[in-house]
């Protein structure tokens, strides 16, 4: 499509019926009470001129240009602050205010660079549209005198730059930042003439409490703020609308382009999940796609230990299906496998698994959900029915408290955690429960009511304490446990018992018994109560036992079913929901149905065409055993790093090692890809056509902004092979494998690319009862009929301090990286985080004798690596805490194999860990390669 402009309708929407009726220069509108007069106007079609107002930001009437006349009133009122009245006259257009608002642009004009036709913003320019639209044809005053044209520019961040000779001092960056992004980074220093925008305290952007997020870029109407690849490309001539291809909020962008080239991302005002806001990586981290490092041609091996041979689609197909074919007659029609990728498409995803059941003959698929949120899976379902969040983003808007457990919105779900902080500062209620101080307990007009600082791996002990808490001083809503849940009694009965109530488990957990009651009494008391949870809570070896604490607490409390509550997993990658939604686990096709039922099998038998076993295959972890004792042999690995991603690496190597082939489809020879015999190049974002699903089961359109650079589609790729080895498995278009996906699975079969094309995102379960889809789920009754109760006794993980490792270390994500960083590493984002590094309490390091910025090692049971360390209070003493983004640390080289009970989550959060002061030749260098190393 040409280039997509959104209207601007100058002010926000108000909700409600449209009751008011007034006439605008002689057209009749009518609209909600409250709205602005400017935003009437603009809805009757007449637009009235405008620089500081802008439709998602609330009104604030500096500019002087949007002045109109009111029949019975006196003056010129601004029009984006003066709210509509019932038989309203407004006159946009008088010779008054002709003259009044050339006056105004006069002033702006004589203190602005006169550059238009070398300016970047060159047809892109507020400020330029509006002179010629109020007719303005001379400046009296001169460009001459004092002014701001010798300001000097702003060129540290990476992606934009800021230049003050060019500013209005409109404040819509300040604004933007503010309203729409939550981190107040920017304000408006000095009065008067001195007026000017200032990151921070006059500080460069790239030092001050910016994070990049492009509000203020995308809010600015001239080209103060300016992306850098404008400068250089030129302004975009057309956009194709698409899907970000990083974390789970799963934004909608205009990808922009110039000729075939991607100039921008500009987050789309209608996408459902963003509603036009971003974050630093899905708005400008996109350069990965074209970095040098990629891959565009199949490449072969014999031995992991040869040289890389490029080779032609047709070899590369055919090498693999000749190699599985072989490693199945000489091993078993099971000794090979497949992992499906959570930044693939469904459709991509769909195609890896159904090669892997009617190809391959097994059910050995799983998916990198299983290192991340299968304890969701399985615990919602266990639960409620089904394997999904309750809620859609908007929902907390309406919540009244806020239940944050495990997760760091700010940093791992940026664009969601701005709607979040707005609700807010708004009055909501926040409870946070995290052993790290995260950034929501504390920034600018936002302050938890309370920050439960567990100890990690205590978890169910704490929401144990909720729900006793709960039970024992009545809380518990009890006509709605009565009419819509079951086996409460018996739930209430444990929890009831006093080794859960909060005085019992502060010894466990660390969390005070008066602090912990009295966070569980404002969740129960308030009129909607909203749990948000992430990866703190899954990659526990208890991690499904806390999902279903989390159901059991909604439960009780009657938190389930409408806006502003619900039971909400903050899933990690774009595509974490898609990928399990797909049937990518080994016990489960599309729709989470059980292999082992006959009937749901035989469905899938008609349409396939190939008879299914009825066995589950092997899970990763049962595939990284097997392939070491022998009888795994070959595995097919989808767009995932699993030996930078999977924990105890040493193990997972030894697996990859062990096996007669691997085959790896990606863009970068990954970590993973130096064990593999074939490389089969994949395809970016911007090169897909299909879907992703975000965590709010939004099914939302990914688009090609380009062709496939590598010359095949990667859905294209996977039924080759499947083909080649004797399946017949075709399809021209990824419609048509989505067209198989709700022909047979009942949440989807209301979906198609036309209904999305048409509603722009659905969220399932769509079908005939929900043609639209489904915002909340659970509304009238729960999938699975009555919510379930289930008792979630605390088991200690077994992963214990001991006097050789002392501390625990706990893992997580930063906000200007993404899972092992192979798309953000090549992209500016390395500007702020080069390298990992271990935050170290000053307590723990002064006893280790460790300063900021020295080089420690830290070691467990199974492994070593070294990194730097960072003096910081943010995590209690006892606790370490690090990412996974590069793989010159390896994090997981330190990682155990404890895992969830119930689905083999690994426990990354809880490692019993030494940190030491690196001294020369104490360690491996692991600033050039981090190693495993026998310990214990």
């Amino acid at each position: 499509m040409s280039l997509l402009k959104e209207p601007d309708l100058g002010t926000p929407a108000k909700a409600g019926p449209a009751t008011v009726s007034l006439e605008v220069d002689g057209l009749p509108v009518t609209v909600p009470e409250g709205t602005s007069v400017m935003r009437a106007a603009a809805l009757s079609g007449v637009e009235i001129p405008k620089l500081c107002a802008t439709d998602n930001l609330e009104p604030f009437g500096s500019c002087r240009l949007c002045l109109v006349e009111i029949d019975g009133r006196k003056g010129t009122p601004a029009s984006c602050t003066t709210p509509v009245a019932e038989g309203m006259k407004v006159h946009t257009q008088t010779s008054r205010l002709e003259k009044l608002r050339q006056g105004v642009m006069e002033l702006y004009i004589s203190d602005h660079p006169l550059d238009c036709l070398t300016c970047a913003a060159n047809g892109d320019c507020e400020l330029q549209d509006m002179s010629g639209a109020v007719g303005l044809r001379q400046v009296r005053y001169g460009y001459e005198g004092e002014n701001h044209l010798d300001q000097p520019k702003d060129t540290s961040n990476p992606y934009f730059d800021f230049d003050p000779s060019k500013c209005i001092a409109c404040s819509r960056c300040v604004r933007a930042c503010g309203e729409v992004q939550g981190t107040f980074a920017l304000t408006i220093e000095g009065r008067g003439f001195e007026s000017k925008v200032s990151a921070g305290a006059g500080e460069l952007f790239m030092d001050s409490e910016c994070v990049s997020c492009g509000a203020c870029v995308q809010a600015c109407p001239t080209a103060t703020l300016e992306e850098r690849t404008v400068v250089d490309l030129g302004m975009p001539s057309r956009s194709v609308l698409t899907t970000c291809a990083y974390c789970g909020v799963g934004c909608s962008f205009k990808a922009e382009l110039r000729g075939d080239e991607l100039v921008r991302m500009v987050p789309y005002k209608d996408g459902g999940a963003n509603e036009g806001h971003s974050c630093v990586k899905g708005r400008f981290a996109f350069g990965y796609a074209t970095h040098p490092d990629r891959v565009l041609s199949p490449m072969v091996r014999e031995s992991i230990d040869d040289e890389w041979r490029e080779v032609d689609w047709d070899t590369a197909i055919g090498y693999v299906a000749e190699k599985m074919r072989e490693v199945q007659a000489r091993h078993g029609v099971g000794a090979i496998g497949g992992i499906t990728s959570s930044r693939c498409t469904d459709e991509e995803v769909y195609v890896v698994q159904k090669m892997v059941r009617a190809a391959f003959g097994n059910n050995n698929v799983d998916t990198c959900a299983r290192v991340c949120h299968s304890p969701t899976g399985y615990g919602l379902k266990q639960t409620f029915g089904t394997s999904a969040g309750t809620q859609d983003f908007r929902s907390v808007a309406k919540a009244d408290v806020i239940v944050v457990i495990g997760a760091n919105p700010t940093d791992a779900h940026p664009v969601f955690a701005s709607r979040m902080k707005r609700r807010l500062r708004e009055g909501a209620q926040l409870i946070v429960i995290d052993p790290r101080r995260i950034d929501l307990v504390r920034s600018p007009h936002v302050e938890a009511a309370h920050h439960l600082r567990l100890a990690p791996g205590t978890n169910v002990a704490v929401v144990n304490a909720f729900a006793h808490v709960i039970v024992t001083e009545g809380l518990a809503d009890r006509s709605f446990v009565d009419e819509r849940c079951e086996e409460y009694d018996e739930w209430a009965a444990f929890i009831a018992g006093p080794e859960n109530s909060p005085e019992a488990t502060e010894e466990i957990s660390g969390v005070p018994a008066a602090q912990l009651r009295a966070a569980a009494r404002l969740y129960a008391s308030a009129g909607n109560a909203a749990i948000y949870y992430g990866l703190g809570v899954t990659e526990h070896s208890q991690g499904s036992t806390m999902v279903i604490g989390m159901a059991n607490l909604a439960m009780a409390t009657g938190n389930i079913g409408r806006d502003g509550v619900g039971v909400n997993p903050l899933r990690g990658q774009n595509n974490v929901q898609g990928s399990c939604d797909m049937g990518s686990f080994p016990h489960e096709l599309p729709g989470y149905r059980h292999i082992a039922d006959d009937a749901v099998r035989s469905v899938f038998e008609d349409v396939w065409g190939r008879e299914l076993l009825a066995e589950p295959g092997l899970r990763i972890p049962n595939m990284f055993d097997a392939a070491i004792d022998g009888s795994f042999r070959a595995l097919f690995v989808q767009g995932e790093d699993i030996a930078q991603s999977d924990p105890n690496t040493k193990h997972v190597t030894a697996a990859l090692r062990a096996m007669d082939l691997v085959v790896v489809q990606d863009l970068f020879i990954n970590e993973t890809a130096r064990f593999a015999h074939v490389f089969l190049p994949g395809t970016s974002f911007l090169e897909k056509d299909g879907t992703f699903i975000n965590a709010e089961r939004r099914i939302n359109r990914v688009r090609p902004v380009m062709a496939p650079k590598t010359g095949k589609h990667e859905w294209e790729i996977v039924c080759e092979i499947a083909q080649a080895m004797g399946y017949p498995m075709e399809y021209s278009h990824p419609r048509e494998i989505m067209a198989e996906i709700a022909a047979l699975t009942p949440t989807f079969a209301g979906v198609s690319f036309e209904k999305l094309d048409e509603l722009g995102s659905v969220q399932w379960p769509c079908n005939d009862n929900a043609p639209e889809g489904t915002p909340i789920m659970h509304v009238d009754g729960f999938v699975r009929g009555k919510g379930r109760f289930v008792p979630t006794p605390f088991v200690p993980t077994r992963e214990r301090s001991t006097r050789r490792f002392p501390l625990i270390l706990t893992t997580g994500r930063i906000l200007s990286q993404y899972n092992v960083g192979a798309q953000t590493r090549r992209t500016g984002n390395v500007a702020w985080h080069p390298e990992d590094v271990l935050e170290i309490h000053p307590h723990d390091a002064e006893v280790r004798g460790i300063a900021d910025g020295d080089r420690v090692t830290l070691s467990s049971r199974v492994g070593e690596t070294s990194l730097h360390a960072v003096l910081s209070d943010r995590m209690p003493v006892g606790v370490v805490y690090t990412t996974f983004h590069h793989p010159v640390t390896g994090a997981n080289v330190v990682t155990t194999e404890n895992s969830d009970w119930a689905t083999n989550c690994p426990e990354y959060k809880v490692t019993a860990v030494q940190v030491g002061l690196k001294t020369a030749g104490a360690a491996v260098d692991h600033a050039e390669q981090a190693v495993p190393v026998l310990a214990d």
